[in-house]
C-alpha cells in the first residue's frame, strides 16, 4: 500500500467520516430544495390568504401572513356578480375539445410519419421540427386575421382552432411508434386491418401511459392559455376563466381580494388535475423536455 493512500484509508475508516460528508451535502441540497419550493409556493399562499381576508383588511394594506378572521365574501361576490360559471363552462369545453383533437390528430400524423412511406415524409417531419423555432406569439396576428375572415372570432371555434397544432405531441408519438416492431402492423394488414384500425386497436393501446400523460399536459396548457383567448374572445359570454378574471373590478378600480379569489378559483381545477395525475404530468413534462432538448 502506498503512503499516499494512508490518509484516504484513515478518512474512510474513521467512524462516520465519509457518511458525515455525504450527510452535509445532502443537507445543503435539502435546504436549497426547500428554499426553492417555499419561493414557488409563497405567491400561491399569499393569493389564498388574501382571498379569505375581510375587504377592510385588504384595503388597509395589511401585510399579515394570516387573516384576522376568515371571510369568504370575495368568493360569494365573484360567484354572484361575475360570469365565472360561464367562464368555467367555456374553459372546460374548449380545453376538452382541444385535448381530444390534439391527441387524435397528432397520433394520426405521427403514425403516418413513422409507419408509412410516402413522398415528402421527411420534408413534413423537418417542418414539424421547425415549428419549435416559431413561438405562438409570432403567429398571433396571422391567426387573428384568419379567424376574422372566417367570422370565427368570439366563438368556441375561434378559440379552439389555432390551438390544435402541438408539434411536441406529434414528435413524442412518433418516437414511440418508431419503437414498435413493424411486424405488428404487417400481421394486422394480413388480417385485412386498415391503418385507422391498426392505429387505434394496436399502436395506441401499447402507449396508453404516454397518451394519458400527453392528454393531461395538453389539457392543462389549454386551460391556462391566456393570450390567444384574450384576443379571440371579446365578449364575456365566450371568455375562458384566465381571460374572465381580468374583468373582476368595480367602479373604484381593481379589488384585490376579489381578484385573488377569482385567481384561486381559476387555478383550482388545474391543481386538482395535477394532484390526481401528478406522476403522469411529470412524465409528460420529461417527455416534452427530452424532445425539445
Amino acid at each position: 500500500m502506498s503512503v499516499e493512500a494512508l490518509p484516504r484509508l484513515a478518512e474512510a475508516s474513521a467512524p462516520g467520516g465519509r457518511d458525515r460528508a455525504i450527510d452535509i451535502g445532502g443537507l445543503i441540497l435539502t435546504i436549497i430544495t426547500f428554499a426553492a419550493a417555499l419561493a414557488a409556493f409563497f405567491p400561491i399562499y399569499w393569493a389564498i390568504i388574501t382571498s379569505v381576508k375581510p375587504d377592510g383588511e385588504v384595503i388597509s394594506g395589511s401585510n399579515s401572513l394570516w387573516p384576522s378572521r376568515f371571510s369568504f365574501d370575495s368568493y360569494i361576490h365573484i360567484w354572484n356578480n361575475t360570469n365565472i360559471a360561464i367562464w368555467y363552462v367555456n374553459s372546460m369545453v374548449t380545453s376538452l375539445i382541444i385535448t381530444a383533437l390534439v391527441i387524435v390528430s397528432s397520433a394520426g400524423c405521427a403514425y403516418a410519419l413513422s409507419q408509412l412511406d410516402f413522398p415528402g415524409r421527411r420534408v413534413i417531419y423537418v417542418l414539424i421540427l421547425a415549428c419549435f423555432m416559431v413561438p405562438m406569439q409570432a403567429l398571433i396576428v396571422n391567426h387573428f386575421v384568419l379567424m376574422a375572415q372566417f367570422k370565427l372570432l368570439n366563438s368556441w371555434a375561434g378559440i379552439i382552432l389555432p390551438q390544435l397544432i402541438v408539434p411536441v405531441v406529434i414528435i413524442v408519438y412518433k418516437q414511440f411508434f418508431d419503437s414498435v416492431p413493424k411486424e405488428f402492423r404487417e400481421a394486422a394488414q394480413m388480417d385485412s386491418a386498415g391503418h385507422f384500425k391498426i392505429l387505434f386497436r394496436i399502436y395506441l393501446p401499447m402507449n396508453w401511459g404516454v397518451t394519458a400523460a400527453l392528454a393531461i399536459i395538453t389539457f392543462i396548457g389549454a386551460w391556462n392559455s391566456f393570450l390567444w383567448p384574450f384576443l379571440a374572445a371579446t365578449g364575456e359570454a365566450t371568455m375562458t376563466v384566465p381571460v374572465g378574471i381580468t374583468q373582476v373590478k368595480d367602479a373604484y378600480g381593481i379589488i384585490y381580494g376579489k381578484q385573488m379569489a377569482s385567481a384561486v378559483a381559476a387555478g383550482l381545477p388545474v391543481a386538482i388535475v395535477y394532484l390526481i395525475f401528478q406522476r403522469r404530468v411529470t412524465q409528460a413534462i420529461m417527455l416534452s423536455a427530452g424532445v425539445k432538448g
